[in-house]
């Protein structure tokens, strides 16, 4: 009979090192939000992946920067704290190379990391993903997270490396994030798309009403495609009126467009027909003050 390992791994890396597409990847559902756009998580979000020899809960977590502000400090405490609930940390790192071009070099960045890791006793592998931005010859077989290169390896070296034990989650779960947090990211993800780099990290979204008493098909509907309907209304807050005025757009063209893709994505998420209302309010300095956080439904 086949031992089994289970338990907690931790994504940890600098910003945009590629941990939420490493999750979507490992998990093959998109439970994480993805943008090019720095510190773009900022919560905790577990994507757990089962498999006959086991199973991991990976747990996504914001990128460890230089923290300045009340939100910014608040999400590199987020990525800290779960470290006291892992069994496993993978630190994820981007090649570098040094001035010769040649050697590869640990930049202060990561540097930080790996102290505050030396404080933390639990097991460490290092994860080095986008490894197509260097030439091959420079590194061994790692990960990248784009295409999914090396997934297998790092699973299986994950799930070596756990406890032994049952399954933590029943084998059909992929993440213990609730529909209505999932809502608010995907409708986030659209406005980091949309909008100028003056908005993304000032915006956040709150789910207001998640209304399912339509959700069941009608009697007599076909079988296939979209059943039912969830009617969402949600507030998009920002910091500005000037903000505002970006995120809403000429005679409404952005926030219309911020809907609309949001919309499609909620539909597929969901399943069904999406009735999504959004609105933009102004919370001044939000991302500076515990009470602004609170208000946004970060603290």
């Amino acid at each position: 009979m086949t031992v089994q390992h289970s338990g907690f791994a931790a994504l940890l890396g600098r910003p945009n090192v590629g941990k939420s597409t490493l999750l979507n990847r490992l998990v093959g559902e998109k439970i994480a939000i993805v943008s090019p756009k720095p510190q773009t998580t900022r919560t905790r979000i577990t994507g757990v992946v089962t498999r006959p020899e086991g199973q991991v809960a990976f747990v996504d977590t914001p990128g460890i920067h230089n923290a300045k502000g009340a939100l910014n400090r608040a999400m590199v405490e987020t990525a800290l704290g779960a470290l006291e609930d892992v069994d496993l940390v993978l630190l994820l790192v981007e090649p570098a190379l040094g001035p010769d071009g040649k050697t590869a070099e640990v930049t202060p960045g990561v540097r930080a990391i790996l102290e505050r890791l030396g404080l933390v006793k639990k097991p460490v592998l290092l994860v080095v993903n986008k490894v197509d931005t260097v030439p091959k010859p420079l590194l061994l077989p790692f990960v990248t997270a784009l295409t999914g290169d090396g997934l297998d390896r790092l699973l299986s070296t994950t799930l070596a490396r756990l406890p032994e034990g049952p399954p933590l989650f029943g084998p059909e779960t992929f993440t213990d994030q609730q529909e209505v947090g999932l809502a608010a990211e995907l409708i986030r993800e659209q406005v980091l798309r949309h909008t100028r780099q003056e908005v993304p990290h000032s915006a956040a979204v709150v789910i207001d009403a998640f209304d399912e008493s339509e959700r069941a098909p009608l009697p007599g509907s076909k079988p296939g495609g979209l059943q039912g309907l969830v009617r969402i209304h949600a507030t998009l807050f920002v910091e500005r009126e000037s903000q505002k005025a970006i995120v809403i757009g000429k005679r409404g063209a952005m926030l219309k467009a911020i809907g609309t893709d949001a919309r499609k994505a909620l539909e597929r998420l969901l399943g069904t027909h999406v009735y999504l209302d959004l609105r933009v309010k102004v919370e001044p300095r939000w991302t500076e003050s515990e009470r602004g956080l609170r208000k946004v439904g970060l603290s």
